[in-house]
């Protein structure tokens, strides 16, 4: 096999592991919320700290002169901006399916950065506002009311946990150590974690099985799923990096029909298309 196509296969398997990764978040979540008895503020704890722990540790592994600089890396904005997605987004999926809380982050985080661009002066094709207009109009009727619709609460929760990470990748962009980066927010999350926690007290409850299902979600699907993605992101451009996040959701919704007996139901269907299919318009499509 020539050099070039041992490397594009290297960074085809990276990128897939990654998104089942991202997957696996949700997954994860909505497995512990809905079968074991922990509560969503203590996953959330649990998760940043796992996360933390395995970024650590792999600092410590790579060596060099990063190893003992997590506690300098990252900053305290960013590290409120990743609070701002865990702990909405765990307590989304107490009501919501997997596959729903997959599709209303993704847009949320999607167009929080698409609109972040257009704010700072960056113009659109036509084809690109077609695409928005689209995945907006499947973000609508996803929510609206009815016998299909999604708790309205979660689904806000949700979609502020993605205009947090939305918030938190624009904030990450351009990293010289992103892993680095990564490691020092998820060691400055810890006390926005506790104190969500402390608040949440009168309804703590460390489920073991639960509390192992957050440790997975931080330390595999979190720490090291980041990981992992920051290297498929070498050897990916912009347009395809950012195509490739329109599996998740789809993965998401797979994982719930099969793993958790979720419905898929007809609307949540038709918004996918619609929601994917403008996002993917919006970032295949070259800027002016």
């Amino acid at each position: 096999m020539s050099k070039p196509s041992s490397h594009g296969a290297r960074i085809a398997v990276l990128t897939v592991a990654a998104m089942l990764a991202f997957a696996g978040n949700s997954l994860l979540c909505r497995l512990a919320l809905k079968g074991t008895r922990i509560d969503a503020a203590s996953f959330t704890l649990v998760r940043i700290a796992s996360a933390a722990l395995v970024l650590w540790i792999i600092l410590l592994a790579r060596g060099g002169p990063d190893r003992d600089d997590a506690r300098r890396t990252g900053s305290w904005t960013s590290a409120l901006a990743l609070i701002v997605y865990a702990a909405p987004f765990s307590y989304a999926y107490v009501r919501l399916a997997a596959g729903t809380g997959a599709l209303l982050l993704f847009g949320a985080v999607q167009a929080t950065m698409i609109g972040y661009g257009i704010a700072i002066g960056e113009r659109l094709a036509a084809t690109q506002w077609l695409g928005l207009m689209l995945a907006l109009a499947g973000l609508v009727w996803l929510v609206l009311p009815g016998l299909a619709a999604p708790d309205p609460l979660s689904s806000a929760l949700m979609i502020a946990a993605g205009i947090g990470w939305g918030v938190y990748s624009l904030r990450g962009r351009g990293q010289s150590d992103p892993v680095a980066a990564t490691a020092g927010n998820f060691l400055r999350a810890l006390p926005f974690a506790l104190a969500v926690s402390a608040l949440a007290f009168a309804h703590a409850n460390f489920d073991t099985t639960g509390c192992a299902y957050a440790a997975a979600s931080g330390a595999l699907t979190s720490g090291l799923g980041y990981v992992i993605w920051y290297a498929a992101l070498k050897g990916l451009k912009s347009a395809t990096a950012a195509t490739v996040q329109l599996s998740v959701p789809v993965i998401t919704a797979a994982g719930g029909v099969l793993l958790l007996g979720e419905t898929l139901t007809a609307r949540l269907a038709a918004s996918a298309v619609a929601i994917l299919g403008g996002i993917a318009l919006v970032v295949s499509s070259k800027r002016r």
